[in-house]
């Protein structure tokens, strides 16, 4: 059977899975390289949990290792195609597409959409093809979930022609939200025909409204700056901040740094990005960076509702959204009106149900590298 290699590159880690070509595929190893830099970590998560040292690493040297890595796991098996997370697409690419030279000139053309992720995107194909010169190369876009929204969706009021230009919201984490819709689908066919919130809480956050498994509508716009505060990441911000710093002497650069790394939870505490952090602290600028946060996340909430017409169902995925029951629980708190109320104790028990009101809340573990994968595996020959 043919192997199948999935890479998710961020700025500080690059997941990866391995695969058997099916048509469900099967996965032989999940894991991920963390804290790209002068101490990065081999991290297994499946079959067996285990963390290997491998001391500095770059992408393509984190490429290398988890090269290194997979061969025992494919037993023999070549690798015949490898797929990965593209996280803008423009409005061009609404699907999996081979990463052609043509395309990846394309891609490059989008790095200033994404700088925090495409150029690390692009770097991991651009090692992947020099390992796998025979292998087909598979890009899955985080844009191509949102394609076909509403004008009213993605349009800002600015001069038209910066719309025909490229000027327009796109929305992220699609693949995220591609999983969590196929799963509802399968698990849940009535749900996945109604109005169903999805909330992405993690390291970056959005959430999208998906009305009989469509995208119609997400916070995050044309940067994955917009909508929520996330780890580092502002989220929503009144566009005449922008032009007051300017006015004080902030350049480009200055600006890129302090809204992509210095701003979200991060910038509101002054203590950490990480939410596990800030819960366990007793600071109360750790306290109001949470309140920030959930009263952000319910004020998206309504809105995404009020696009929909209705609500028949909230889903939190992500790593804050699927292991965080205090984050659920506050977002959840004086929602009753709306349906939806809370089982305290399938909540703490991280469940799949959580909910005990009208309106079912789920909680769905994203997959990622299953979707790359699945699309992998429509190409290549089993």
């Amino acid at each position: 059977m043919a192997g199948l290699l999935t890479l998710n590159a961020g700025s500080s880690s690059i997941k990866f899975g391995v695969y058997l070509s099916a048509p469900e595929p099967e996965l032989l190893l999940l894991g991920q390289v963390e804290n790209l830099g002068p101490v990065a970590q081999l991290v297994f998560s499946h079959p067996d949990k285990k963390t290997v040292e491998i001391g500095p690493a770059d992408h393509v040297t984190a490429v290398q290792a988890i090269l290194e890595a997979i061969q025992p796991a494919l037993k023999g098996h070549l690798v015949t195609g490898v797929g990965h997370r593209i996280v803008h697409g423009g409005k061009t690419f609404t699907g999996p597409v081979e990463l052609t030279d043509q395309v990846m000139g394309q891609l490059e053309t989008l790095v200033p959409l994404a700088p925090l992720h495409q150029p690390h995107n692009l770097a991991a194909v651009r090692a992947a093809q020099v390992a796998f010169p025979d292998a087909i190369q598979i890009g899955c876009f985080d844009t191509s979930f949102h394609q076909g929204h509403p004008f009213v969706n993605d349009a800002f009021a600015i001069p038209r022609r910066f719309y025909e230009k490229g000027v327009r919201r796109y929305g992220f984490h699609g693949l995220s939200y591609d999983y969590v819709t196929d799963t509802l689908t399968r698990e849940h066919p009535i749900l996945a025909r109604g109005r169903v919130v999805i909330a992405h809480l993690g390291n970056g956050a959005s959430m999208c409204a998906v009305k009989k498994g469509k995208s119609i509508g997400s916070t995050m716009g044309f940067s994955a700056l917009d909508g929520l505060p996330m780890g580092t990441r502002c989220g929503q911000l009144d566009p005449g901040v922008m032009l007051y710093l300017m006015e004080q002497g902030h350049g480009v650069e200055a600006l890129t740094h302090i809204l992509y790394k210095k701003s979200g939870l991060l910038g509101l505490s002054e203590i950490s990005h990480d939410m596990r952090t800030l819960l366990a602290s007793d600071d109360p600028r750790a306290a109001e960076a949470i309140d920030y946060y959930v009263f952000r996340i319910k004020r998206e909430l309504g809105a995404m509702v009020a696009i929909m017409g209705g609500l028949n169902a909230v889903v939190f995925c992500g790593g804050i959204g699927e292991n965080s029951p205090d984050i659920r629980a506050r977002v959840l708190d004086g929602l009753e009106f709306m349906g939806l109320s809370l089982d305290a104790k399938a909540n703490a028990a991280n469940e799949q149900v959580i909910s005990d009101g009208d309106v079912p809340v789920l909680v769905i573990p994203t997959d990622e590298e299953r979707v790359i994968a699945r699309a992998l595996a429509a190409r290549v020959v089993p």
